[in-house]
């Protein structure tokens, strides 16, 4: 059956009905929009066009005393993705994610760092890479496709604002390879982050530390004190102890974005960063290189491959220098530490990471003795006229024998005590604590120490033990570095406990001339030589002088920090230092071949035997030992005290002293030449050299 069609005139009102009808919706849909949900999607068009970014505040730097920058900030690119501003489809994001990595691979092969072959393999089959460890790679910590998507589907379950890190550490030249095809990588954008520069490398690294991702099992508490999880923070030496000084704090600031997400202009700030302040170090540049050179020469003239060596102002307590060999570079964990890289210093049996100068522990041998001595004279064990010594039945052999205490009487069961001439076939006779101190006697403080028969009562353990802490042994001396042992005094209750056995007096013996199971740092050591130097005032080491903040205005000065006056009579000190200026200047002192032009030295030698199962027994048949030498000058009014330590040196005499001359020598020598030389600058503030670096 045929329809017939409408007519115009119908037609004509069916489209004009169909138009106003359609007109409606729009105008309904208009209005809906406009007022009904116009508040609603104006705040989401602007929150997609206005974001509040943060700012980083930039961290703290530091100076030696005399003004010279340390570490410093650089800036350094990172390739980072924000989620928000990535394609909606999954494929899409992986497409742009598989983009950026072919950049920056490409980008890095055209222009090859050290081993970049093997890197950008790694990255096109989409395996983390593994930087090398002969320089520093075009980039590094570089994500795989698979491992960005797993973040970007995270972060949509939280914020999808905040950018994740693809790549960092970015070398220059990938940076604008990336930035040149940013148009067509919606959501990638090039990230300027601060990062340290120490300037100084290996030669403060020790001291300065170095920064790191906050440890997990320390997350919780960081971020109570304000940090974000994935912030950096020190991990080490200063940059760990002043952390809260030298951290900037962070900003926040409005910006507007195009469509692709990129920063289009800053709208204003909500927040101004702040920069953190700025250490001045009592450590002098010129003096640390010149004792790490002088530390470095020694251990090669006698093959040895660990030392330590520490320059103290005995008047303050102040840190002049302090070298620990063997070092690392804390540049590499400012860039990014790779696994090879940190696996290679762990398993270094020589334990660079370890300051050996704080916190290794040590038999202190012979420098101990000014210590038995101090505490021998302030008990009236001695006086400056009591004379001991190895003259026993007319024989002077340097060996004195000690009884069984369950058979006195027996001679067959008395223990020889060896002093270190007998190796000569003789002894030192009789001698008085000046001569003892200067040819450094062992046999007169095994009697001092510990007594002799019914003859002569010695200090007695109980005695040693507390003259021992009092000097600060056994003790942590509180500088301002993490890490550092407190060392190890041995008692009659620390023997029981841990080897369940009964003090003798041959224990007693060999503690009075630091022997044993006495442990020490060589900071210990410097900080007791420091106090007989200084008069009897034990000082806390310092390394900051003063923190200031970024316009070089003074915020905590550190003065001379006091841990306790000696309870040792001053004349009895000045015994002391006379035996010490003895060893040096008496025709057999030990240390008679320390010469210094112009300057008169006081010192003592030590050569402590230990035990390392990696060494062994010498050919002799005896044990190895440690050298140790430890100083002061001038003698008439000290400004300078010194400890030289090597590890499996041989005897102090041939070994640290010789380091501690070169020391010595060259702290006056650079001390002249600055007084012939204008006063150095003030140090400068935040914003002048800090900022060359950026950031």
């Amino acid at each position: 059956m045929l329809t017939r069609p409408l007519p115009p005139s119908a037609r004509l009102l069916f489209l004009r009905i169909l138009t106003v009808a359609l007109f409606a919706v729009m105008v309904v849909q208009l209005w809906r929009i406009q007022m009904v949900q116009g508040d609603a999607l104006r705040a989401r068009a602007d929150q997609n066009r206005f974001r509040l970014v943060e700012v980083q505040g930039p961290r703290g730097v530091m100076y030696d005393r005399n003004g010279r920058i340390l570490v410093r900030n650089r800036p350094s690119f990172s390739v980072v993705a924000t989620p928000a501003d990535l394609p909606e489809d999954e494929e899409e994001t992986r497409r742009v994610l598989e983009r950026v990595t072919e950049i920056m691979v490409n980008a890095a092969v055209e222009r090859p760092g050290p081993s970049m072959a093997g890197q950008a393999a790694a990255a096109l089959v989409e395996v983390p890479p593994e930087p090398n460890v002969t320089g520093p790679p075009r980039f590094r910590n570089i994500l795989t496709v698979d491992q960005a998507l797993e973040q970007v589907e995270t972060a949509w379950k939280g914020s999808a604002y905040l950018p994740i890190t693809l790549a960092s550490q970015v070398d220059r030249e990938v940076a604008f390879a990336v930035a040149e095809e940013s148009y067509s990588l919606p959501g990638i954008f090039l990230k300027v982050d601060p990062v340290r520069e120490y300037i100084s490398g290996t030669l403060t690294s020790h001291l300065l530390g170095y920064m790191g991702p906050i440890p997990q099992e320390h997350v919780d508490v960081y971020v109570a004190e304000g940090y974000r999880p994935y912030d950096q923070v020190g991990l080490a030496g200063l940059e760990f102890t002043f952390e809260k000084a030298l951290r900037g704090r962070n900003g926040r600031r409005h910006i507007e974005v195009d469509v692709n997400g990129r920063e289009v202009r800053t709208v204003g700030d909500v927040v101004p960063s702040a920069p953190g302040h700025n250490l001045v170090l009592t450590v002098d540049l010129d003096l640390q290189a010149l004792v790490d050179q002088a530390l470095r020469a020694g251990l090669r003239r006698v093959r040895a491959q660990i030392g330590a060596a520490v320059a103290m102002d005995p008047r303050t307590g102040e840190v002049l220098a302090l070298v620990s060999l063997p070092t690392y570079d804390n540049n590499l964990f400012a860039r990014g530490i790779s696994a090879a890289e940190y696996r290679a210093l762990i398993e270094d049996k020589r334990r660079p990471l370890m300051n050996h100068a704080i916190s290794g522990l040590y038999p202190p041998a012979s420098t101990f003795k000014i210590v038995t001595a101090a505490g021998a004279l302030q008990e009236g064990v001695i006086d400056e006229r009591t004379r001991l010594g190895d003259s026993f039945d007319g024989q002077v052999d340097g060996i004195i024998w000690v009884d069984n205490r369950f058979f006195p009487d027996d001679p067959r069961y008395a223990r020889p005590f060896y002093c270190w001439i007998h190796t000569q076939k003789t002894g030192h006779y009789m001698i008085n604590v000046r001569e003892a101190l200067a040819v450094s006697c062992d046999i007169f403080f095994y009697q001092v120490a510990g007594g002799y028969r019914k003859t002569f009562y010695g200090l007695g353990i109980d005695k040693l033990v507390e003259y021992a802490h009092l000097f600060g042994f056994g003790e942590v001396t509180g500088i301002d570095l993490p890490g550092e042992n407190p060392g190890l005094v041995p008692t009659p209750r620390w023997k029981r406990l841990t080897y369940a056995e009964t003090w003798s007096a041959g224990d007693t013996y060999n503690m009075g001339i630091g022997q044993g199971a006495l442990l020490a740092t060589p900071l210990q050591v410097l900080n007791a030589t420091a106090a007989i130097a200084n008069g009897g005032y034990l000082y806390r080491p310092q390394l900051v002088r003063r923190i200031v903040d970024a316009e070089g205005n003074v915020v905590q000065e550190f003065g001379p920090e006091l841990i306790r006056e000696l309870p040792v009579d001053p004349k009895n000190i000045d015994l002391v230092r006379e035996g010490m200026w003895a060893a040096v200047n008496y025709p057999n002192g030990t240390a008679k071949d320390l010469s210094v032009p112009g300057v008169t030295v006081a010192g003592k030698t030590g050569t402590g035997e230990f035990y390392d199962p990696d060494i062994g027994l010498l050919p002799n048949g005896r044990l190895p030992s440690h050298a140790w030498f430890t100083a002061f000058a001038p003698y008439e009014n000290p400004e300078i005290a010194l400890v030289v330590f090597v590890y499996n040196g041989g005897e102090g005499s041939r070994t640290a002293l010789p380091i501690a001359q070169d020391i010595l020598r060259g702290y006056f020598e650079l001390k002249q030449r600055r007084a012939a030389q204008p006063a150095p600058p003030e140090v400068p503030a935040n914003g002048a050299e800090a900022e060359q670096g950026g950031g």
